[in-house]
């Protein structure tokens, strides 16, 4: 059975998890300790009222993070209510997968794709040309579970990387950074499928990735490889805060 959205809300918490997260009256409170908005984004556990929201706005501030909401199906009253709080919608993303089988058809081109772990300082470079910082590779460590990293060449040359973990199944693919000079040269293409056939040999059975709506090239690269449209979400920001 294809994973549905709810699935895989839960798979990009395991894959990528923030430092901490607790339980603040009905809202869920992450601790991102730099990690991008997937790791601090408060979310709605339980029903909720105006006035829980101090609630969750105090405790993302403790935290020194920007109040930030995440929004999932399902969570259009929150959607509604944080609009009418002066809440701004940024960052919509879509959530893409496919079977792991349908993307191992075919060997990859050789000397092109690898997996390792801990990823090289070349990946670590790759990564912050993309604004990718340590932050970021911190959730990458914290992850727990069968995990590795995806390293690109093109022409003899490092070209791109990537973080792909497991949950319950499913490989989620993260952080997939090509170097501008080497896009348009079919690495996206190479790191999605080096990431199929490793998952593969780790039993998974679903490849799943994460995409901004702004990002058509990626959006397209998805959709060309197969991948299934299941679900998105969306984050709500103070307009007067700077993003997380």
């Amino acid at each position: 059975m294809t994973p549905d959205a709810q699935t895989l809300y839960a798979v990009t918490e395991g894959t990528w998890p923030p430092a901490s997260a607790r339980h603040v009256g009905p809202w869920t409170i992450r601790d991102g300790q730099g990690g991008g908005k997937r790791v601090s984004a408060a979310t709605a556990r339980e029903p909720f009222t105006e006035a829980d929201l101090p609630e969750a706005e105090a405790a993302m501030c403790a935290l020194d993070q920007s109040p930030l909401f995440m929004i999932r199906q399902g969570d259009e009253a929150l959607d509604a209510m944080l609009a009418d709080h002066g809440y701004a919608v940024i960052d919509p993303v879509n959530m893409y997968v496919c079977r792991v089988d349908a993307l191992t058809t075919e060997p990859l081109p050789k000397v092109t794709a690898y997996t390792i772990w801990e990823p090289m300082a070349i990946q670590l470079d790759i990564w912050a040309q993309g604004g990718i910082g340590p932050g970021r590779i911190r959730v990458m460590e914290r992850a727990q579970g069968p995990k590795t990293s995806l390293f690109g060449r093109d022409q003899a040359r490092p070209a791109a990387t990537g973080f792909v973990a497991i949950h319950d199944g499913v490989a989620m693919i993260h952080a997939l950074e090509v170097l501008e000079r080497h896009r348009r040269c079919g690495m996206g293409r190479h790191l999605t499928r080096a990431a199929a056939f490793w998952a593969a040999g780790q039993g998974a059975t679903h490849l799943a990735v994460l995409c901004t709506q702004a990002n058509t090239g990626a959006n397209a690269l998805y959709a060309s490889l197969g991948l299934a449209l299941v679900g998105e979400y969306h984050y709500r920001i103070k307009k007067d805060a700077a993003p997380a």
